[in-house]
């Protein structure tokens, strides 16, 4: 057992470069009998980066391919469009401050704010490429319109990459 296990409180530990928390279990004398070691998610890595990624498709696909996306992003106003991208980034750093720094946020506010910017930043450029490639952003005559399909068909990809953040 580790020298800190003996004050019996949950204490942080570096394991194989990831972070994790590590509870002592004490027996009915106060002695520690053993450790439950969970993740502390709270670092953001290039796994995660890849695990956004990959969230970010699972629903920008379906999603980009519907030509209700494409009528929709034609007849909504600009201003509509912002209010969901803003809905999308609260909806995001809700589930991540939830899921990972509800009891730690004060010593992991940077960590917090880089995985929320990471995780919206990410299925922004996963969406657009996507969109880009299909030919449904049309960067030459409507920036506009290119813009808001990638801000509607981001909002449920960034839930997914949120989602798929939180597998390990």
């Amino acid at each position: 057992m580790d020298d800190r296990s003996q004050g019996k409180k949950p204490f942080i530990k570096r394991i194989g470069g990831y972070l994790h928390k590590v509870t002592p279990i004490v027996d009915g004398t106060g002695k520690v009998i053993n450790s439950i070691v969970t993740p502390f998610q709270v670092e953001l890595k290039p796994r995660d980066i890849f695990q956004m990624i990959v969230g970010a498709y699972i629903l920008c696909v379906p999603v980009a391919f519907t030509e209700e996306v494409w009528t929709l992003s034609q007849e909504l106003p600009l201003k509509n469009v912002m209010y969901v991208a803003g809905m999308s980034v609260f909806f995001v750093a809700c589930y991540v401050y939830f899921n990972f720094y509800r009891y730690n946020l004060k010593e992991n506010i940077f960590e917090y704010i880089k995985r929320v910017i990471a995780t919206y930043g990410v299925s922004l450029l996963a969406v657009g490429l996507f969109l880009t490639v299909i030919d449904k952003c049309p960067w030459q005559t409507d920036m506009i319109l290119a813009v808001k399909r990638i801000i509607l068909v981001t909002f449920p990809s960034s839930m997914a990459a949120t989602i798929s953040d939180t597998i390990k």
